[in-house]
């Protein structure tokens, strides 16, 4: 069937059809002014609030942390300090409900780390996983170095220490400490210790208990403690200080005899081995520690809230477990603790540097 109009129907009809279109299109349109109108809303609001971040530090300080956090550390994949610093991370942030990367800066014992930390923002986003060697003994080594440890970074929380063990070559014939320094005074400059580099705690250990007991040797060094502890093992070299994980395998296998430990007092995972202080030198402690810091300014409340979460990851029994594995100890110090020990060590370490006149 065919309709036919008439040119008046054909008016009328056209006329409706274009308040048709001319209706849905002012629909269309309010639609999307009303879309584009919550959109700039959502958009300004977001704008707003990163511009309250950047131009109110309050806001920013009560909101952190809002997205990833950076963990420098200053040495390779798969070491000690990036160990360590990849089992507190994984827990630190399930805490802070946000990623941290491990950033691995390796190079100049943790320098390269240490300077990109200190040079960057103090907003909590960038935090460093800083140890002994990179800040308090390159500072009385490097001379040229571009940050200063207790000016330049914020200490917030102490995490742990390795101690070292003195062990000996089964071929030396050294039954213990006092028959070591008797050996050696015995014969000044014929004992000899190696160390992992010159400068390397392993090589100041050894300066300081020369140094604090009299005695003559003759340093070895080597370009890592693999091939020191190798030659110690052969019996090329008298004795080395190597770093507990490392050498208790092979001092419980039979192949290198530990006669003492580092640290200042007996510890957890050696027991019966004694210290050196208790061989009468009270002030003999030597130990590769490691600790949380940021750039110099963080906020007060973000060091405070890192710190606290920090000590309850501390206290969780598998955490203290992993580090009791890998031949670490638990050393909890707050933020004013741990800066003042490092002043201590920065100090302790100058001296012995200066007396021994190392260079690098």
């Amino acid at each position: 069937m065919t309709l036919l109009l008439k040119p008046r129907g054909v008016r009328v009809l056209s006329a409706h059809l274009h308040r048709v279109a001319a209706a849905s299109k002012a629909t269309w349109l309010g639609l999307l002014a009303t879309t584009t109108l919550l959109s700039l809303a959502s958009l300004t609001q977001a704008v707003q609030a990163q511009t309250r971040q950047a131009t109110d530090p309050q806001a920013a300080i009560s909101q952190y942390p809002t997205r990833t956090i950076k963990m420098l550390v200053g040495f390779p994949p798969g070491g000690p300090n990036d160990q360590l610093a990849r089992l507190l991370g994984l827990r630190l942030s399930e805490r802070l409900k946000q990623p941290i990367v491990i950033e691995n800066k390796p190079g100049s014992s943790g320098e390269i780390a240490a300077t990109q930390a200190a040079a960057a923002n103090p907003d909590g986003y960038t935090l460093l996983f800083g140890s002994s060697g990179a800040l308090t003994i390159s500072p009385s080594l490097n001379s040229k170095l571009s940050y200063d440890p207790l000016k330049d970074l914020t200490p917030i929380s102490m995490v742990a220490l390795n101690p070292m063990l003195l062990v000996v070559s089964p071929k030396s014939g050294i039954t213990s400490v006092p028959d070591l320094i008797a050996r050696a005074k015995a014969q000044p400059g014929k004992l000899t210790f190696a160390s992992a580099g010159t400068g390397s705690p392993t090589h100041l250990s050894g300066e300081l208990f020369r140094d604090m007991a009299g005695i003559d040797l003759l340093h070895v060094p080597y370009k890592g403690g693999g091939p020191a502890m190798n030659d110690v093992m052969s019996g090329e070299v008298d004795m080395y200080f190597a770093g507990l994980s490392t050498a208790l395998p092979l001092v419980n296998a039979g192949r290198l005899h530990a006669h003492a430990i580092t640290t200042n007092k007996r510890s957890d995972t050696v027991p019966t081995l004694p210290s050196i202080s208790e061989f009468g030198f009270p002030d003999y402690s030597s130990i590769i520690w490691y600790g949380v810091l940021a750039p110099a300014g963080l906020p007060q409340p973000i060091v405070a809230m890192l710190r606290e979460h920090i000590l309850v990851i501390m206290k969780m029994p598998e955490f203290r477990k992993q580090l009791s594995d890998s031949g670490a100890e638990i050393f909890d110090q707050g933020p004013a603790e741990f800066k003042a020990f490092m002043k201590e060590d920065l100090d302790k370490w100058a001296k012995v540097i200066a007396a021994t006149k190392v260079t690098k």
